[in-house]
């Protein structure tokens, strides 16, 4: 075990009331609330072909094991009676819209996270409502009598808390962190249970020797910052509870991409360009929709194994047609022929975004 640090003091805190709302498996639920049939069976919404990925599952699929991300093929064989429903975006995106109007109703400090979750800032909300447990009951109760559906909160005094307490209690539950709650709370986690902390960082922390919160408080700010960097200050703090990140209403999406498993892994060149033009679209209908661009374009390679590799350009100035994005795209993917393995997905995305009115005038760019 590294050698552990004295506690330090933790920067001033306004007290705030935070809530994290997550919409019980969301896609799933839509599917059984519209389709009766569908009610206390194993469902999975995504695609049922053998090279398809699951994009949600309902609570009975995940007594099973199955979870979303994961490809349909080892779900099935985890799940025999897995029922595979085709996804239906515009409700769900239409279902979120009619959501997001009850939490304005309350706050207008609203950070969406996807179509199924937010956070709030009830520190001072429109209805007068003292108590952050009984704002997220009433908007919970709401959303059921509008919706249908079922969603859990978390509450605490800042987001890192408030998410690990929605999970607490799911599903259709909710859970307060209290300020006194907080580092006792945090001591007892597992490094795997941290809200922002991916399974690479964890296997390098268990490897340091470092389980839980605890052992993350035990450590100085300084040998944090020298195995992780930037992140380092991040894992201090939030191992005493302290999270000063604000809910952000005009949260700024800073990348967009796309990406396709395809039914057989590809190898040559032709097809795969073939496989990246309706995504190169995609993401050129977003800028379009938008008005932004991005300077940075990235390629998204995954091989049959599994491996995933990441390739990127950057530019001086956004991207300025879709002609551009598919001459960057393509020649990331020229640049890596022949590739050592089968190829199982491709994506491309386009990061740094801002608006082309505000870009200067794009420099010609080679590969």
């Amino acid at each position: 075990m590294p050698t552990s640090a004295p506690e330090q003091d933790a920067p001033p805190a306004v007290i705030r009331k935070i809530i994290h709302i997550d919409m019980d498996a969301f896609y799933a639920s839509v599917e059984q609330r519209d389709n009766p049939e569908l009610r206390g069976k194993p469902v999975a919404v995504g695609g049922s072909r053998e090279r398809g990925v699951v994009a949600a599952a309902s609570y009975e699929a995940r007594k099973f094991g199955v979870r979303s991300a994961m490809p349909s093929v080892t779900e099935k064989r985890q799940c025999p009676d897995l029922i595979f429903v085709k996804p239906r975006f515009e409700v769900y995106k239409a279902i979120s819209l009619q959501v997001r109007a009850i939490f304005a109703e309350h706050t207008p400090l609203i950070e969406p996270l996807s179509l199924d979750e937010a956070y709030l800032d009830v520190t001072e909300n429109l209805q007068g409502i003292p108590l952050a447990r009984d704002i997220a009951l009433r908007i919970r109760e709401t959303i059921k009598t509008e919706t249908g559906l079922n969603a859990s909160a978390g509450i605490s005094y800042n987001k890192f808390l408030a998410k690990l307490a929605s999970d607490h209690r799911k599903p259709n539950g909710q859970y307060v962190i209290s300020p006194e709650m907080g580092p006792a709370f945090v001591e007892t986690l597992p490094v795997g249970k941290f809200h922002g902390l991916g399974p690479a960082t964890a296997a390098k922390l268990t490897a340091l020797g470092i389980r839980t919160g605890l052992d993350i408080r035990r450590q100085s700010l300084a040998f944090l910052q020298q195995h992780f960097g930037r992140s380092g200050a991040y894992y201090y703090w939030i191992s005493r509870g302290i999270d000063e990140r604000p809910v952000r209403a005009d949260r700024i999406r800073k990348s967009v991409g796309a990406e396709t498993t395809f039914v057989t892994d590809l190898t040559e060149l032709e097809p795969m360009t073939a496989e990246l033009r309706p995504l190169i679209d995609k993401v050129w209908r977003h800028c379009e929709s938008t008005g932004k661009s991005g300077r940075t374009v990235t390629l998204k390679v995954k091989f049959s194994d599994f491996e995933i590799i990441t390739r990127s350009r950057s530019l001086l100035s956004p991207v300025t047609g879709r002609t551009d994005l598919e001459r960057l795209a393509v020649g990331l993917l020229q640049a890596e022929m022949p590739l050592p393995k089968p190829v199982r997905l491709l994506g491309v995305a386009l990061s740094s975004l801002q608006h082309l009115d505000d870009a200067e005038p794009q420099l010609d760019f080679g590969l």
